[in-house]
């Protein structure tokens, strides 16, 4: 593993305005992402987990600049993504790819799968049409589709067939990190298996780093080496994958661990309901985001918000329990 990184996010903030009225005034923010940090090493899969609107796919879209930063610094192979103009964004977004969550919508309709899949080789490179056509034939055949069906449409595929040209997508460019954005949950549970093994099979044939982005648990537990748990906009835990599933800290991934089933129907787990409400991400509370949920709450918690502490062996918490 590189000493350096391959990717380092720093003190990353994004909020998104909520306007009301004729005028479309702003009557406050929506804090979707406040002070993430983490890193990714190359050859590595850092999961990243949370129920939805937590800001998961916000921090994604944020590290490809889909969407801007408010605050923060993104460093890609050295190299800090805030500061780049268009040209330079272009040539690293060649080693920097996304898996879109809805195999449906994230591709043209009116294009073929070896047109989707030549796209970003005929907009990045200089190939010749025979090349061209050469790479979406390997790239449809590395990921278990025959380069034959490159002359149908998408909606001729199933939808896992529509995530592995999506897959083939993000290949075309040999990049060195994909964001996967929750790349299995539109599709049904025989197919995310295949498609999960599928990625891990490429990780290991390409050299590949990713940002599994998704909110089942047991599904980042096979593919991840570290996870990040996310809520209400920032990461409350992060650790190893095994550590993490082994003796989880915080409060609100024991809930969440506590909800993955097992698959023995003679063992009973004991489940952890959430009481409380959600605090409105336009309204956050003064201390501790999860004080309202948690059955662990201390008069200390409301007012104070916990440090993201090192607990050791990079095991690191949100939580005034340690």
């Amino acid at each position: 593993m590189d000493p350096i990184p391959l990717l380092q996010v720093k003190h990353l903030k994004k909020y998104f305005p909520v306007r009301k009225g004729i005028f479309s005034k702003r009557i406050g923010w929506v804090q979707a992402v406040e002070e993430i940090s983490f890193h990714l090493h190359s050859g590595e899969t850092l999961g990243l987990v949370g129920e939805s609107g937590c800001g998961k796919t916000t921090v994604g879209r944020c590290i490809l600049r889909l969407l801007e930063p408010d605050a923060g610094e993104i460093w890609f192979e050295g190299e800090d993504l805030l500061r780049m103009d268009a040209e330079s964004l272009r040539k690293v977004r060649a080693r920097l790819q996304i898996i879109f969550q809805d195999p449906y919508s994230s591709l043209n309709p009116r294009m073929t799968a070896g047109e989707i899949i030549a796209e970003p080789i005929r907009n990045h490179t200089r190939c010749s049409r025979k090349e061209i056509q050469d790479q979406v034939s390997f790239l449809m055949d590395k990921v278990g589709l025959h380069p034959e069906q490159a002359h149908r449409f998408p909606h001729e595929f199933s939808g896992g067939q529509r995530q592995r040209i999506g897959i083939a997508r993000a290949l075309a460019l040999h990049p060195r990190l994909i964001i996967c954005d929750e790349p299995v949950s539109a599709l049904d549970v025989s197919i995310q298996a295949q498609v999960i093994n599928l990625l891990v099979n490429l990780q290991e044939e390409m050299g590949l780093s990713y940002l599994f982005i998704a909110h089942d648990l047991s599904v980042v537990e096979h593919i991840s080496d570290r996870v990040a748990v996310m809520y209400l906009g920032k990461i409350v835990e992060l650790a190893k994958d095994t550590v993490l599933y082994s003796s989880p800290k915080h409060p609100y991934t024991e809930a969440l661990l506590s909800a993955v089933p097992i698959p023995n129907p003679k063992m009973k787990k004991q489940r952890i309901l959430l009481q409380g409400e959600i605090p409105s991400p336009i309204n956050l509370p003064k201390g501790c985001r999860f004080y309202s949920r948690c059955s662990y709450r201390m008069d200390h918690c409301r007012e104070v918000d916990p440090e993201f502490k090192d607990l050791g062996e990079g095991h690191w918490v949100a939580c005034h329990l340690y």
